[in-house]
């Protein structure tokens, strides 16, 4: 009888022996994590000397700012590291549903306050990036080493794969060493050299989307005093056209609040105490002036500028660097005023993890295609939101009008349907999907609520007035 064939055995997927990400941020030390599962050793190089405790540090510029944790990022940072959000919350972090315990002014409406079980946590960028570091430093495999810089990707003489990094400590009369690799991560920010390493290398630069945002804040902390806004958490005001001015005030470890006041095309907080409390006086609630006015000034005020939001479209490349991917704000940064920045990092790191279980053959292509889908919703938000206003430098589709004039009445209508104002903070906070917020089901009740509501610019305490002349 003759021998029944039997199919050739599978290949086992080409194993990585260490990898190297270079920035040790949220999005680099998510990634080392992801790394950890599958790699024999990971190195992380950080141009910054880092803080033993937590503490704002120069690489980040942003991290004296006011940060959040959105409820979708705080499930995947639990999900990489398990037990996170308890130790968070034990080193001082808030945790509060965000439609209960908050106030959000939408388009000056104030959205129905009601339980959501939408979790989001409170503590500055320098606690959050410590207590991931904690927890990455303690991973056998992983090495946290700096400060460092790298130069660029050493690769194969055909420039077709990565065998290491040029790296040059930062310390006088330091010379350039080659740390071999065979997995190379760039997750060093907005900076990121990538598009011109690899045109030096000869491969096509990735091209960039732009969405102008001209985003200038000011961040200052409070003490806070649990009489001050009834004991919530928390309160946002949302810019919108008619008023290109917002802010927010959350509760964070130290029994603090940080406070941050925004501006859009022109309009700029002032840093002094008095014109910030006249620039949170003109907007559409009382929140962030009512903290100003009584609580102690813990810190000086700080002022950052985000000209705009780019996302770089390595998912188009027709030809990859083996052995080279880019993560967080390298591959995509988002207006800062969405929050978004570290649910996204986190949300990348668990496809990596995902894809490298699956193997490491094809990964750059694998990996720039899934990381696309998952910042195409945090994009889509924030893009979005910055193209409402006129002012804004960027693509519009032809449908764009048609949903804004939806969205607006959708905003109004959760002021009185807390159903509706739910849907739009999962859809913020990254839980639930954009296309939600225009399911049958909602579309019926927004156009229920439109005779309880007063138009486009809120009514009563809520209606925005005009900005005032800061002095």
């Amino acid at each position: 009888m003759a021998a029944t064939a039997r199919p050739a055995p599978t290949p086992e997927p080409t194993a990585r022996k260490h990898a190297v990400v270079i920035g040790a941020g949220v999005a680099g030390l998510t990634a080392a994590r992801a790394l950890g599962d599958t790699c024999e050793r990971v190195t992380v190089i950080e141009r910054d000397t880092l803080p033993d405790a937590p503490a704002a540090r120069r690489g980040v510029p942003q991290s004296r700012h006011l940060h959040v944790l959105l409820a979708r990022g705080a499930l995947a940072l639990d999900e990489l590291f398990p037990g996170f959000l308890d130790e968070l919350t034990a080193a001082g972090a808030s945790r509060a549903d965000t439609q209960g315990d908050a106030h959000w002014y939408l388009d000056g409406h104030l959205v129905c306050r009601a339980p959501s079980g939408l979790i989001a946590y409170g503590a500055s960028r320098p606690l959050v990036e410590h207590q991931i570091r904690a927890r990455v430093a303690a991973l056998p495999n992983v090495e946290i080493v700096g400060p460092a810089e790298v130069l660029g990707p050493v690769t194969t003489p055909d420039r077709g794969r990565v065998t290491g990094v040029r790296v040059r400590p930062r310390a006088d009369g330091a010379e350039e060493t080659v740390l071999d690799a065979d997995l190379v991560v760039d997750a060093s920010g907005r900076g990121s050299r990538a598009p011109a390493w690899l045109e030096e290398l000869g491969h096509a630069r990735p091209a960039s989307t732009r969405v102008r945002a001209d985003v200038v804040y000011v961040t200052r902390r409070f003490r806070r005093d649990p009489r001050l806004l009834d004991g919530r958490a928390s309160a946002a005001f949302v810019p919108f056209p008619r008023l290109p001015r917002g802010g927010a005030v959350l509760a964070e470890e130290h029994d603090r609040f940080a406070v941050v006041l925004t501006g859009q095309f022109g309009e700029e907080p002032p840093t002094d105490h008095a014109g910030m409390l006249a620039y949170a006086d003109s907007l559409p609630g009382p929140d962030i002036a009512e903290v100003l006015r009584a609580a102690e000034p813990l810190d000086a005020p700080v002022k950052m500028r985000y000209p705009a939001g780019v996302r770089h479209h390595y998912e188009r490349l027709d030809r990859h660097l083996d052995g080279f991917l880019v993560t967080g704000d390298a591959l995509c940064s988002f207006n800062p005023t969405y929050g978004q920045g570290m649910t996204a990092a986190a949300q990348q790191a668990i496809v990596l993890r995902g894809l490298l279980a699956e193997g490491a053959d094809d990964l750059p292509r694998r990996f720039f295609r899934a990381a696309s889908q998952a910042v195409d919703t945090p994009w889509l938000l924030a893009a979005g939101g910055d193209l409402r206003f006129p002012e804004a430098e960027g693509r519009r589709g032809p449908v764009d009008g048609l949903l804004d004039r939806y969205l607006t009445r959708y905003r109004a209508a959760a002021s009185v349907d807390p159903v509706l104002g739910r849907t739009f903070l999962a859809v913020a906070h990254m839980v639930e999907p954009p296309a939600r917020l225009m399911a049958p089901g909602h579309v019926l009740r927004v156009l229920r609520a439109a005779g309880r509501t007063g138009g486009a610019g809120g009514t009563g305490a809520n209606r925005p007035r005009a900005p005032k002349a800061a002095p």
